[in-house]
């Protein structure tokens, strides 16, 4: 009783400061009530902010017995929603140092950091450098195929997840995020572009700056897949461009270029290509997965 005493009178105290007094400044009454819709803001919160815990607590305890969570792989059971069971990610080829600085190629032996492989050096890439997940292989090709061509837009929260850990190199030197774009004839047909899905993932969870139009694909080409590397960048020749009014967006600015898959380095070459001409100072590349031939 002691409690609920010391409740009212701190209340009526409040109160009574907002009786209108002769003698009070008329510049004082906004400020009084506005300590009081403070106050009751405050407790309002207080009450609902438990409430609103234990409900949706609640619902989401009903919303995985209805719907348990399931591997976005393989579908099998798994302890959360976005997740990967255990044998799924077993099967995952995640790729860590050593590897190539240039191209994220990994090696088979630790000879230092710093290094840069035989095919970099060979033929240096016009994107600064390029991390990825994993290699494009199993498990990392489903998922890839689910989310591009089975409609599974859903997959890209867990992928780009990942390709947050991955590019812990390259978002802190990043000023802009840009994924490769499609054309607007494979868009329409497609009805999204994956490498977008992908990149606000990554911008949301590095806060850095997203530019889905920063980057035009002017030109519409085959297929990439089936082709040589020679034919894929001869079929990416002048694809894409910083059209005017996109210049402000990347011009001076460090660039980290998102896509699903890093293949060749052909579709990467070409993005990179054209940001550079359109005014970036860097380029780097950040994918889901890429392409590996052992011995690299």
């Amino acid at each position: 009783m002691q409690h609920d005493r010391a409740g009212t009178s701190g209340f009526r105290e409040q109160d009574e400061s907002l009786v209108p007094d002769p003698d009070l400044d008329a510049d004082r009454l906004p400020i009084a009530v506005e300590t009081k819709q403070t106050i009751s803001d405050r407790l309002l919160s207080h009450t609902l902010r438990p409430a609103a815990g234990w409900f949706g607590a609640g619902l989401r305890a009903a919303i995985d017995i209805v719907y348990p969570p399931s591997c976005i792989a393989c579908q099998a059971a798994t302890g959360e929603a976005q997740a990967l069971c255990p044998t799924c990610w077993g099967e995952m080829r995640f790729i860590e140092r050593p590897y190539c600085e240039r191209l994220g190629t990994p090696f088979a032996v630790d000879l230092g950091e710093g290094l840069v492989s035989p095919a970099a050096i060979a033929d240096p890439p016009v994107f600064a450098r390029a991390r990825a997940v994993c290699r494009f292989d199993g498990t990392a090709r489903e998922l890839v195929h689910r989310l591009k061509y089975g409609d599974r837009t859903d997959l890209a929260l867990t992928m780009g997840r990942m390709m947050l850990q991955a590019g812990r190199e390259l978002l802190p030197d990043a000023d802009v995020i840009v994924p490769v774009p499609l054309h607007r004839f494979r868009l329409w047909t497609r009805r999204f572009n994956q490498a977008v899905a992908l990149a606000q993932v990554v911008s949301r969870g590095s806060a850095v700056a997203l530019a889905p139009l920063a980057l035009t694909r002017v030109k519409r080409t085959r297929q990439q897949v089936g082709l040589t590397r020679a034919q894929r960048a001869d079929n990416l020749q002048g694809a894409f461009r910083v059209l005017p009014a996109a210049r402000p967006q990347i011009e001076g600015r460090r660039v980290l270029l998102v896509d699903d898959v890093l293949t060749t380095g052909a579709t990467g070459n070409a993005a990179a290509r054209a940001l550079l001409r359109g005014g970036a100072r860097t380029v780097d590349i950040l994918t889901f997965a890429r392409v590996v031939s052992d011995g690299i």
